[in-house]
């Protein structure tokens, strides 16, 4: 079998957890035997050396039914789909101030163009600008041989939003468990939290440094700025006070060693589907923080402590819970049995051999 991953044009200019999700599930697929190319959707892309195609994230639509109606072959979605939730509505200006009155299809269309018109994306084809976002995620949703969400509080949501006439498997996101080799000898910093991910709005790193500023906790943020989100990041340095560490990306070894001495790790983001960096902490046993918006309890249910992201005083609060908890070893083991690549990779497999059998018959 041989499979074309079909990813954003800027997927490692400007990574994120979608990128980890794509290079993983690739490289386990390979161990169970398939064979991957991971392809941007700008390349020419030979659709007769492949059996299916693999598309991630619905919100960039376009890309979706352009190639898939090209090649004619059965293709299956890993959605991600993962909004700003709330962010414009308590951050208007500048831009905000007009994403805030848009809902959120028409705020996808225009940053669409938007990326284009600056010259940061390909043109998004003269179909898609004149039937637009709604109805092109819908015609993805319908017309995929299955659509891999990574939970079900995410299908559920695009049932709500978008349709019901969708064929699904719940794909689960995931860690490399060898890659986190916890140490139990070794004891946690009872004041030391961290935030692993990239430094941008929906992140909402500014809340959470409002929130510890000049506390008693060392805030280490580890992760890079955002290309397109700088001024957010000038805004984070400027109010930081001096308990507050920023690290960039670091060394996989170097991130271990973080790991291993934080009591509490936070995610206050505006919107999660998991959080790849939240499941990493917990296996490393650093207690969680993360928000309430999105799809988080359904991987962590009543083992993390949750906040409102909008409110620097509930991120303190689950920061001061976290602290003083002791960490639930159930948690670390559910992770490594239900949530790793290899077992991502044996769920995508199974859609795909479902979907090759029903085309074939």
């Amino acid at each position: 079998m041989k499979v074309a991953f079909i990813t954003r044009l800027n997927l490692y200019k400007i990574a994120g957890g979608d990128t980890v999700q794509i290079e993983q599930t690739a490289r386990r697929l390979v161990d169970l035997g398939v064979e991957v190319d991971i392809l941007r959707s700008v390349d020419a892309i030979p659709y007769e050396k492949y059996d299916l195609l693999h598309f991630f994230g619905i919100p960039r639509p376009a890309d979706m039914v352009y190639h898939s109606k090209r090649s004619k072959l059965p293709f299956v979605v890993s959605t991600i789909y993962c909004t700003y939730g709330d962010y414009y509505k308590y951050n208007r200006k500048g831009i905000g101030v007009f994403f805030s009155r848009l809902p959120t299809d028409r705020m996808e269309y225009f940053k669409t163009i938007a990326r284009w018109l600056v010259g940061k994306d390909h043109f998004p084809s003269l179909k898609y600008l004149l039937t637009g976002q709604r109805k092109s995620v819908i015609e993805v949703l319908e017309t995929a041989g299955f659509i891999l969400p990574n939970s079900y509080s995410e299908l559920k949501r695009l049932k709500e939003v978008y349709t019901g006439k969708v064929k699904s498997m719940v794909v689960t996101n995931g860690i490399n468990p060898e890659k986190f080799p916890y140490n139990p000898e070794i004891p946690k910093d009872e004041n030391l939290v961290i935030c692993v991910g990239r430094i941008e709005n929906r992140k909402n790193q500014l809340n959470l440094i409002k929130a510890l500023n000049n506390t008693k906790y060392k805030l280490v943020l580890i992760g890079a700025p955002s290309a397109n989100q700088l001024d957010y990041y000038q805004e984070c340095m400027a109010t930081a006070a001096s308990n507050v560490t920023f690290l960039n990306r670091v060394p996989h070894e170097d991130l271990v060693k973080y790991y291993q001495l934080a009591k509490v790790h936070v995610l206050a983001s505006w919107f999660e589907t998991t959080g790849l960096s939240s499941l990493e902490a917990a296996i490393m046993r650093c207690n969680l923080v993360i928000t309430e918006k999105g799809d988080t309890r359904e991987y962590f249910g009543n083992d993390a402590f949750y906040c409102k992201p909008e409110n620097p005083e509930s991120i303190k609060a689950a920061v001061e819970r976290a602290s003083a908890a002791a960490f639930p070893e159930h948690l670390a083991e559910k992770i490594l049995t239900s949530h790793t690549w290899k077992k991502a990779a044996e769920q995508t497999l199974e859609a795909y051999e479902a979907l090759l059998a029903g085309h074939q018959q």
